[in-house]
């Protein structure tokens, strides 16, 4: 059965935040959104605004439905939404990422994402 996860589609002034994975997790050192499995007893919206607080110290304001993605890793198999989201109050941190960003689409292929962002990332090139 798949994982329900979420994820925030951060744009500002034309770029997206993307973040650097931990080394020490599965996937390590590959970029994603933020985001994270939604927990028992959360809608998907409460979980990204959990997840964005626990891992970037933000209150995101969750928005519509950008896109979703169903993929399989060899280690779980995951139901991805992404939410296009506003940060309303506090500046992304380290929290638990090596890294944070923001990027315009035509930067995508300088970075490797994690393998259930593809599809995702060729709606973004096609505009935000």
């Amino acid at each position: 059965m798949a994982v329900d996860v979420v994820a925030a589609l951060v744009v500002e002034n034309g770029k997206f935040m993307i973040c650097q994975r931990p080394q020490n997790k599965a996937r390590g050192l590959l970029w994603e959104f933020v985001g994270g499995k939604v927990e028992p007893g959360e809608t998907k919206a409460q979980a990204l605004v959990r997840e964005c607080r626990e891992e970037l110290g933000v209150t995101v304001v969750p928005g519509d439905v950008f896109m979703e993605v169903d993929h399989v890793y060899p280690d779980i198999t995951i139901h991805l939404t992404l939410f296009r989201a506003r940060i309303a109050a506090g500046r992304p941190q380290k929290l638990e990422h090596a890294d944070i960003r923001f990027i315009a689409p035509e930067e995508i292929p300088q970075y490797a994402f994690c393998p259930a962002d593809a599809s995702i990332l060729e709606q973004i090139k096609k505009g935000l």
